[in-house]
């Protein structure tokens, strides 16, 4: 399988500015110190401000990037700066990556003694893998009888000891991080993982299984809590996700009246200990599946307040949510819409209906019911992946002009689709959308290249969203744009407003300016590298001379060499005894 083409366009669309800028930085400063792929999946150690290597994994199909992922703590808008390197050499130098075997085809190559072999000495290098091996040995030689209702949680065939064992481990390794005021706490990503082994075992339809390892996770995870609490060790996303998992598994398992008891007992007595909420799971255990209002919108029958006879309960969404996830999963597609519909579940609603062909029911319902851009997004790309492409179309317009929070990957999506649809006047309305929800230099050329003949008219209407625009980090994109048209005078006005922390943006404006605004460059220029000589910093006097060299390239196209001559005299006399600064101040590209 090749890797799927990516173009620099698209490592810019999903990561910021700031992003993009440092993770070239990255590329060209050779950070990415290994970079290997096997089948579809790319790994990749990326030097950084800690003394081990971030790792960045990327996923692909056929067709595209699905995942990208760093072990960075970077928690913001798109990629991080390690992704972007990373993805920078794949599309600049990949003829770096070194292609190796996957573990299907590793393991293909040794017998069963070999194989024994191997985990044997891995254990004995990686001590705790032993625990990880036990616990899928115990699920691949204990398989729950399908057949067999569960008399009691404790009596299900699965050995839980291994959870209990890692949940135990994992809080107690964690105080060690925590003692060591590492930022990458570890502690709930390494729970979630165990978590998601019981979302697995409920996927598989395994529910009572999965109950009996949630509760094993959650237990132990309340009793040893107070190892890593004196560290302000925080556990709401892990609840969060153990309430969701609990009531997913819940709602697939076959329980007895008594295990219901059992359960109720045990959240009930778990939030309290814990000071959580799992109302969500609480409220799956009373209703299950046999809930009489459910029941009656699961035929058909709908009423105004859904499945609820009172007052509707702030994770009444969560719970519509898993209950569809069930019911899909099961190919109950009726009930699912139904449920949907009843519950208020637009997007579910509509996309359901695309994927199951029935495209014109969803074009009605969907000029009644769909009110966010987000339900009109997914159900366009539901519809095009039908092959209704002109109604995926149609839908995509009327997403554009309702609310939401995706109007530029919205507009992008429209816009590529009218192209291939040869609707030009639509392309260009859907990519000044875009622009309009974040502009960037790449948008705005494309935009000039579908207008054609159209761009002078079109071009103001831009600059003036661009002039208002204030989103984050917006400096370099009004700069690059800017600079772009020629428009050296509002280019100039953004520098003005920047610290040095963004030095880079400010010489690429001066560099533009010296031919045009001269004096601009030297009064900018010359005060930012007086502070930071008045300030005696010897570690940053690189950066003043910097400046100072913007100011003589400056001087020298207004013809005023001399005036120069005598500023630079001026600064040695002021500076005489700093004679680290001395010697870059008498280097012949300072004369």
């Amino acid at each position: 399988m090749s890797i799927p083409k990516i173009s620099e366009f698209t490592i810019r669309r999903y990561a910021n500015a700031k992003s993009y800028q440092r993770g070239e930085a990255y590329f060209e400063s050779g950070a990415v110190d290994t970079i290997i792929r096997r089948g579809n999946l790319l790994h990749a150690e990326v030097d950084g401000s800690e003394a081990r290597p971030y790792r960045v994994s990327l996923s692909f199909d056929g067709h595209s990037l699905t995942s990208a992922n760093c072990t960075c703590a970077y928690n913001f808008d798109g990629w991080c700066k390690h992704i972007v390197a990373t993805l920078l050499v794949c599309v600049r130098q990949p003829e770096i990556i070194e292609h190796r075997p996957t573990l299907e085809q590793l393991l293909d190559r040794l017998d069963h003694v070999q194989t024994q072999r191997l985990v044997q000495e891995l254990v004995a290098e990686h001590p705790q893998l032993i625990e990880t091996i036990d616990r899928h040995v115990t699920w691949m030689t204990n398989p729950l009888p399908k057949t067999k209702k569960l008399k009691s949680l404790r009596q299900n065939a699965i050995d839980t000891s291994a959870f209990r064992r890692q949940v135990r481990q994992i809080i107690h390794d964690g105080v060690r991080y925590l003692e060591d005021g590492c930022e990458e706490d570890p502690i709930a990503e390494e729970l979630l993982g165990l978590v998601q082994s019981a979302v697995d075992l409920i996927e598989r339809g395994e529910g009572n299984k999965a109950i009996a390892v949630l509760e094993a996770i959650t237990s132990t995870c309340i009793e040893n809590w107070y190892e890593v609490a004196e560290y302000g060790a925080d556990y709401d996303e892990i609840a969060w996700e153990l309430n969701n998992a609990w009531c997913e598994a819940i709602l697939t398992a076959d329980l007895t009246p008594e295990e219901k008891v059992d359960i109720q007992v045990n959240l009930e007595v778990w939030q309290d200990e814990w000071d959580v909420d799992f109302g969500l799971s609480l409220e799956a255990l009373r209703q299950g599946w046999d809930y009489p209002l459910l029941t009656e919108v699961l035929q058909g029958k709908m009423s105004e307040r859904g499945v609820w006879e009172t007052t509707i309960p702030d994770y009444a969404d969560d719970l519509a949510l898993i209950r569809l996830k069930i019911l899909e999963r099961q190919e109950r597609y009726q009930e699912y819409l139904y449920l949907a519909e009843a519950e208020g579940q637009t997007r579910q609603y509509l996309t359901m209906l695309g994927r199951l062909g029935r495209v014109e029911e969803a074009l009605e319902a969907a000029q009644t019911e769909m009110n966010s851009m987000e339900e009109a997004f997914a159900l366009g790309k539901t519809l095009q992946e039908q092959g209704a492409l002109q109604q995926a179309l149609h839908i995509a317009q009327i997403g554009l002009q309702l609310k939401g929070n995706c109007q530029y990957d919205l507009g992008l999506w429209t816009s590529d689709l009218a192209q291939k649809l040869g609707d030009q006047t639509t392309a260009l309305q859907a990519k000044k959308l875009a622009f309009q929800a974040h502009p960037s230099l790449e948008e705005y050329q494309d935009i000039q290249d579908l207008a054609g003949e159209e761009w002078l008219q079109i071009k103001p209407d831009l600059l003036k969203i661009l002039r208002v625009y204030s989103g984050w980090e917006t400096a370099p994109i009004k700069v690059d744009i800017f600079l772009y048209e020629g428009l050296i005078d509002d280019a100039i006005a953004i520098a003005n407003d920047l610290n040095v922390y963004y030095a880079d943006i400010i010489h690429r404006v001066m560099d533009a300016a010296i031919p045009l605004r001269p004096h601009w460059v030297i009064t900018h220029a010359c005060r930012l590298a007086e502070a930071i000589m008045n300030a005696g910093k010897a570690e940053y006097y690189d950066a003043a001379v910097d400046w100072l060299r913007k100011a003589r390239a400056a001087y020298i196209a207004s013809n005023k060499q001399a005036d120069w001559s005598n500023y630079r005299a001026k600064l040695m006399e002021i500076h005489a005894r700093k004679r680290k600064l001395m010697g870059m101040l008498q280097g012949r590209d300072m004369e």
